[in-house]
């Protein structure tokens, strides 16, 4: 079982930045697709972006042009960039990876980290 573990969260002023950080319990070579989710309260948990094993990312249309995400093989990190951010962002972001079992694939789960964009 793998496990992700994201750090980064916080409280900020709107228009600022933050960068958050999710590391596996093994190298970052053998997981397939990773993406970042994001649940505000009240809402359903959507995709915010997503990054191929091979570097390839792409974006959910509210956070085109603002967020970058990255993977980091040396860092063995996962990172989400964000600026100009909004009060719209606010919410538990979460880290997902994709990675295989045999053939099995399997999706996991960090626990997610809060955060919190005041206007």
């Amino acid at each position: 079982q793998v496990q992700l573990v994201e750090s980064g969260g916080g409280l900020v002023q709107a228009g600022e930045s933050l960068t958050l950080s999710c590391r596996p319990s093994r190298s970052i070579r053998t997981l397939d697709d990773m993406e970042w989710h994001r649940q505000s309260t009240g809402k359903q948990r959507e995709l915010v972006a997503r990054i191929t094993s091979d570097g390839s990312p792409t974006y959910g249309d509210t956070v085109k042009g603002r967020f970058t995400i990255s993977r980091d093989s040396a860092k063995n990190t996962m990172s989400l960039q964000m600026t100009s951010l909004e009060a719209g962002d606010t919410a538990v972001y979460y880290c997902s990876a994709k990675y295989f079992s045999g053939l099995r694939p399997i999706r996991t789960w960090g626990q997610g980290t809060q955060v919190t964009v005041s206007s």
